[in-house]
């Protein structure tokens, strides 16, 4: 453990498949970080203001990392900026050891003034409380999909932070397309979509359901009808 300065983790990895860790994970990391004197490190880039329900997905295990990183949801992406959060003791080390780095468009004030609004349009229309409310009812409806449609492997969620994994088979677990490769059958799916309206990232063998944090229950049904019809695309190539 001496050699180990920081434990750095996605908090709930987004990219590669909103893979959500098990309770006692995000714990048992933060005994051993302080137990040993490791800085503990979130990347909440993806997860963080709302989009698991919480305002940081960290806040589900009610662990509190030495380290926070954010950026997306923190202006809601309407100007870029990131930002990185950090306990009182590490702050307080850069007020007497000056850290000479940066980059040219630090604190942009535009930037700033972004992050200040869509905090406030947070906290006034009660938006982490509705990604909190409608990733129930979006991790009913993604229950009711794996049920239904014999081509989803397996269905995730936090919140409003989801995916669909789609396979040819759930007994082998074959993927509908292969690893960073498309298929017929994919790329048929991502234009249904596209066709009924629906807008969302059809990649690999996945496709993310990571709608906005204001859509009400109606507009979340209607979503996953245009998903309930275009499984029936992938359903037809399966083998079991």
């Amino acid at each position: 453990p001496h050699t180990i300065a920081a434990f750095i983790l996605e908090t709930v990895t987004g990219t590669n498949g909103i893979l959500v860790p098990p309770d006692g994970y995000m714990q048992g990391v933060r005994e051993l970080c302080t137990k040993y004197g490791i800085l503990m490190i979130a990347d909440e880039v993806m997860a963080g203001f709302g989009r698991t329900g919480e305002w940081f997905a960290v806040d589900h295990w009610k662990v509190v990392p030495d380290l926070i990183c954010m950026a997306k949801g923190l202006t809601s992406s309407y100007l870029p900026l990131g930002a990185v959060g950090m306990r009182h003791h590490i702050a307080q080390h850069f007020q007497d050891k000056v850290f000479f780095g940066g980059l040219t468009y630090n604190s942009h004030p535009m930037g700033c003034a972004a992050a200040l609004a869509t905090i406030r349009v947070y906290e006034e229309d009660r938006l982490i409380d509705n990604a909190k409310k409608m990733g129930a009812v979006m991790k009913k409806l993604g229950a009711e999909l794996q049920k239904k449609h014999p081509s989803v492997g397996e269905v995730r969620s936090i919140g409003l932070f989801g995916i669909v994994e789609l396979v040819r088979s759930r007994r082998t677990k074959q993927p509908m397309a292969p690893f960073n490769g498309t298929s017929e059958e994919m790329a048929a799916l991502g234009r249904f979509f596209r066709e009924q309206g629906l807008y969302t990232l059809v990649r690999w063998n996945t496709f993310y359901t990571n709608p906005p944090l204001c859509i009400n229950e109606e507009q979340l049904r209607e979503a996953f009808a245009i998903i309930d019809k275009g499984l029936e695309i992938t359903d037809r190539a399966v083998k079991d």
